[in-house]
Order: structure tokens, then C-alpha cells, then sequence
């Protein structure tokens, strides 16, 4: 993975996080226990400090940045969709924020709660826990079910398995020309996606 030291500041990984290839750490970055880290995702701790706690995961391209002195804070099975922004925010224990939101400086996300794809989170907004939370600005709407917080709950399962499935079977290889006749699936697990919000 490029990984970058800036002032002599090392980013620091958990042996049993997985962090793509592709991903780009700089500086203060600190990925803990069974974390993943996807694809072209960019971690910049090259002002404040960039923190994924045990369990949570950051998707493709997403992009992790602060201010100086300010960090970004994934909490435990923190959950953060493909192409979100986050900067100098946290996102509590066990949320969500979902596909291409953005979460703006010295805001909270409760834990349990769910920021629906495409959100705007003006600067130091705050929820109660197991909020659902969407729009541009972005507003709670209402207070999630305990089957949604188990939904979600599943859903980072299903992440903190592909921790591990990268790093017993993900190999780069050529494509093939055409697909073999008896063409294997890959393992999706368990988990069924349902339209939220």
C-alpha cells in the first residue's frame, strides 16, 4: 500500500487490518484490529490524525481528512459507504454513514445511527444515538428500528469477513479473455442489502 511519513509521523496498521493496495495513507493515520480499508481510499493524517477503531471500515475512495489539531474518529464497527468525505468528524460506535455523504468538521454521528447516502453534515451537527439521519442539510428524521441497527450491524459483519477473505485469497492476476465454462462465484456471505434510505 503507499504509505507516506510526513515530519517523520508514520501511519501505524494493525496487523489484522487489511488495507488495499490501492489505499493511500499519509501521516498520522492509525487503522486498528480487523479493519478494512478499500480500494483507492485516501487516509490523510498530514494535518490532524485520521483513527479507525477495531472492527470499523472505510470503503473505496472514500476520503478521511482534518484540520490541524482536529482528528477524524471511525469508532468500533464504525461503517463508512463507498466515496463518503469525512473530515474532522466522528463517526460514534456501531454508525453508519453512508455511499458519497459528506460529514463536516467537529460533527458527532451517535452510535447506532444510519447518515443516508448523499447527506450533507453541516459542521458541528449532533444526534441522539440510533438516529436516522439524511438531506443536504442534513436533518434527523426519525429514530432507526432495532431491526435496522441489526441490518447495519450485519452489513459490518460482512466487512470485518472480507478483512479476511482479502487476506487469505485477494491476489492480483490478469483478466481472462473469456469466462471458463465452469466459473466459480465468489463467496457474498450471508448478508441481503435492502434499500434504506
Amino acid at each position: 500500500m503507499p504509505s507516506y511519513s510526513i515530519e517523520g509521523v508514520q501511519p501505524v496498521v494493525h496487523p489484522s487490518a487489511y488495507v488495499h493496495p490501492t489505499a493511500i495513507l499519509i501521516g498520522d493515520v492509525w487503522i486498528g484490529p480487523d479493519c478494512y480499508v478499500g480500494p483507492a481510499a485516501s487516509l490523510r493524517g498530514d494535518f490532524g490524525r485520521i483513527v479507525l477503531r477495531e472492527g470499523a471500515n472505510i470503503q473505496d475512495t472514500c476520503v478521511a481528512h482534518a484540520f490541524p489539531g482536529k482528528d477524524v474518529v471511525v469508532e468500533k464497527d464504525g461503517h463508512v459507504g463507498h466515496g463518503a468525505i469525512l473530515h474532522g468528524c466522528t463517526v460514534g460506535e456501531g454508525a453508519m454513514v453512508g455511499m458519497n455523504a459528506v460529514v463536516m468538521d467537529e460533527a458527532v454521528i451517535a452510535p447506532r445511527s444510519i447518515v443516508g447516502a448523499g447527506a450533507l453534515v453541516k459542521a458541528g451537527f449532533k444526534c441522539e444515538p440510533a438516529s436516522l439521519v439524511v438531506g443536504t442539510p442534513a436533518k434527523v428524521l426519525r429514530t432507526l428500528s432495532d431491526n435496522e441497527v441489526a441490518w447495519k450491524a450485519e452489513g459490518t459483519k460482512e466487512y470485518q469477513r472480507l478483512t479476511r477473505r482479502c487476506f487469505e485469497s485477494l491476489v492480483e492476476c490478469q483478466p481472462l479473455e473469456e469466462a471458463d465454462s465452469d466459473r466459480p462465484g465468489v463467496d457474498a456471505g450471508s448478508y441481503q442489502p435492502k434499500h434504506r434510505t
